[in-house]
């Protein structure tokens, strides 16, 4: 089995697990919050139910990444993974935003409030239990195809494991002080909490969309890599970005003017094999040589050692 075929093969899985768990652990607080009462309870059912979605989106970016390149996307559909990540965190930020309305509503409600029953806690522990196996899962699987998306959706889940924790504080002291509308206040923290991590995972995404890089310290072993080969000089106007979990590097070195095609097209592969040695996951590297001492005019992009000694 190849490489992608087995990435793949693994979002796959795991979107499929997820979806199941998520899916179960989200009718199970939906069906009891409507019964016991809890607008906690329900509020956390309502967040599990958009990680139902989520992994559905999963699956289906899951299909697109692995496509081979084409004449119309002739770097392929890595990028797709980042636009899946940017959908996820407007969805998650939708469902925050309705609950926070919702519960904001029913806190300042005339209707009397009536305590929640005792089977909201129980189910708040199963859901914790739950969620901590499925986000461990998730991350587990992330780290091991490098998927920006799983590792996205670790992150949520493990919110979702402090939002039943705080449910679960909620109900309990809840039911000590006898105060139902403890049950809303904790419902409105929840939603706060979700809206702050939709907005974490859009601005997250915005990265790889925008032609960046997460890890800027790429530059250093760049520039690193260049100064040790010999014959290769001065390397300037450094692009890097990221292509799904793939570096894509370009950069200008200046080499000796006088020396012939062949000695530096040598000195060109070297450069390139330096960088592939301090740079893991490489897929391609774009290199333009310069007659040492030419004289360079503003450029408009890239990165210079000077910009990365300044910072």
């Amino acid at each position: 089995m190849d490489k992608d075929t087995s990435r793949e093969r693994i979002l796959i899985k795991t979107s499929w697990i997820s979806t199941i768990g998520n899916g179960f652990l989200s009718l199970s607080k939906i069906v009891i919050g409507l019964f016991s009462g809890s607008l906690a309870v329900l509020s956390d059912g309502i967040d599990s139910a958009t990680d139902v979605v989520i992994s559905l989106v999963m699956l289906f970016t899951a299909h697109i990444v692995d496509r081979p390149p084409d004449s119309k996307y002739a770097y392929g559909y890595e990028k797709a993974e980042g636009i899946a990540t940017k959908v996820l965190s407007l969805i998650i930020f939708y469902a925050g935003a309705q609950m926070f309305i919702s519960t904001v509503k029913g806190i300042f409600s005339d209707t009397p409030k009536a305590l929640p029953k005792m089977i909201a806690i129980y189910v708040t522990v199963f859901s914790i239990i739950g969620k901590l196996g499925l986000a461990f899962y998730q991350q587990k699987q992330g780290k091991r195809v490098n998927s920006s998306l799983l590792i996205a959706n670790a992150v949520n889940m493990r919110n979702d494991v402090l939002i039943s924790i705080g449910v679960l504080l909620g109900l309990t002291f809840t039911f000590i002080l006898k105060l139902p509308v403890l049950d809303s206040i904790t419902g409105l923290l929840i939603s706060l909490f979700i809206i702050k991590s939709s907005v974490s995972i859009f601005l997250d995404s915005n990265v790889e969309l925008m032609d960046g890089v997460k890890d800027t310290s790429v530059y250093d072993r760049i520039f690193a890599a260049v100064e040790r080969v010999p014959g290769a000089s001065n390397p300037h106007r450094v692009r890097s970005r990221q292509i799904g979990t793939m570096y894509m590097i370009e950069l200008d070195i200046e080499v000796d003017g006088n020396m012939s095609l062949l000695k530096a097209h040598d000195i060109a592969d070297a450069v390139e094999k330096s960088i592939k040695d301090s740079v893991e996951n490489v897929y391609d590297i774009v290199i333009h040589l310069e007659p040492k001492g030419k004289c360079h005019s503003v450029e408009k992009f890239g990165v210079n050692k000077d910009m990365i000694q300044g910072k």
